[in-house]
């Protein structure tokens, strides 16, 4: 009978050692130090996850871009400079390949952001655009106010990462990352866009977006 119970006591405990996580989808990313967070609705913390706080910007088209326009779309969120000749181009080509991926997908957008919005003027993004064969039906080039640009860039999308939070409009923004946000605006992953791996990371986890009902 201790034999028994012995093995009883194991089988248990092996079962629940190999028991499946509660959250096996994308995590939720609160800091700038992106310490993954997986969360259900039923837990504490869920209700006060960070989101990307609201913004009013302009695409190459002239179009105002707010907040609005991105409630209800998974998107992938980038910073860039038309005139960048170094990290810019290959990533830019990579983001390409997501934008392609979900062409005729109405759920997902990319934006891109100029860091140089003095210099990337509406016309100027409108030109890189076509030079760049971009769809500005789900991809928008935006420019705006730059304090306001560096602003959600560091605070919301903690695009510079930990280093570069505090930072203000004075301090150049340049970063590979691509940060994906889900449909209510809360951040889900960060790639380096410039490693071909982690884009083909950043489409498959899209797709997991997509078929999430968080």
């Amino acid at each position: 009978m201790k034999n028994t119970g012995k093995l009883i006591f194991l089988l248990m405990l092996f079962a629940a050692c190999h028991k499946p996580l509660k959250n096996t989808g994308l995590p939720f990313y609160n800091t700038p130090d992106f310490t993954p967070l997986w969360l259900s609705p039923q837990d504490a913390g869920y209700k006060s996850i960070h989101t990307i706080a609201p913004f009013n910007l302009t695409n190459q088209l002239g179009n105002t871009i707010t907040n609005k326009n991105t409630t209800g779309k998974i998107y992938v969120a980038n910073f860039f400079f038309t005139s960048c000749r170094n990290i810019c181009p290959p990533i830019m080509d990579n983001l390409a390949k997501v934008a392609q991926t979900f062409e005729n997908d109405r759920r997902v957008l990319v934006l891109s952001h100029s860091v140089t919005p003095r210099h990337d003027s509406v016309p100027v993004l409108l030109k890189y655009g076509q030079t760049h064969h971009i769809n500005s039906n789900n991809w928008w080039l935006l420019t705006g106010n730059q304090p306001d640009i560096y602003k959600l860039a560091r605070q919301s999308y903690f695009a510079d990462d930990a280093a570069g939070f505090t930072k203000g409009s004075d301090d150049f923004l340049h970063t590979e990352n691509m940060v994906l946000v889900d449909a209510k605006g809360r951040i889900r992953g960060v790639y380096n866009g410039s490693l071909q791996l982690e884009v083909n990371n950043l489409i498959a986890h899209i797709k997991l977006l997509e078929a999430e009902k968080l």
